[in-house]
């Protein structure tokens, strides 16, 4: 939710511009109403949460994560969840994505991850359909 001069269509609104939105934000250039995240950022906790703001119920996150291909034997699937967690557990790597948007869930799992994004489609779908939205 956003107010100013610079317009979503020109700079997108998705978790990929989220570090674009709150550089614009801590210019001026813009002013961000409220966050969709269930809490306030970590790196910019002067955004209330849309529930602060007045729109209770609208939380909705983004998530952040790698995939594999199906098949991938499971012993390669934790030894590169464990290596993400060995970054995200570096006090710099976490302050970065904190002043980008993101919040680093550091104790995170393929489990965690999958359930994550199984709840994404099941929040999403409806959406997709009732818009018959369909891929090229």
């Amino acid at each position: 939710m956003l107010d100013g001069d610079e317009s979503l269509e020109r700079h997108g609104s998705s978790a990929g511009r989220a570090a674009q939105v709150l550089d614009f934000h801590r210019s001026g250039k813009m002013r961000v109403l409220a966050v969709t995240s269930p809490k306030r950022l970590t790196g910019a906790p002067e955004i209330p949460t849309a529930a602060e703001a007045g729109l209770p119920g609208l939380v909705v996150t983004a998530s952040l994560g790698l995939l594999a291909p199906a098949g991938t034997p499971i012993a390669i699937i934790e030894q590169i969840a464990q290596a993400t967690r060995t970054v995200l557990a570096e006090e710099n790597y976490q302050h970065m994505l904190m002043e980008t948007g993101f919040e680093p869930i550091t104790d995170s799992t393929p489990e965690n991850f999958r359930l994550s994004l199984a709840a994404d489609v099941a929040l999403w779908t409806p959406v997709v359909k009732a818009l018959a939205l369909k891929i090229d």
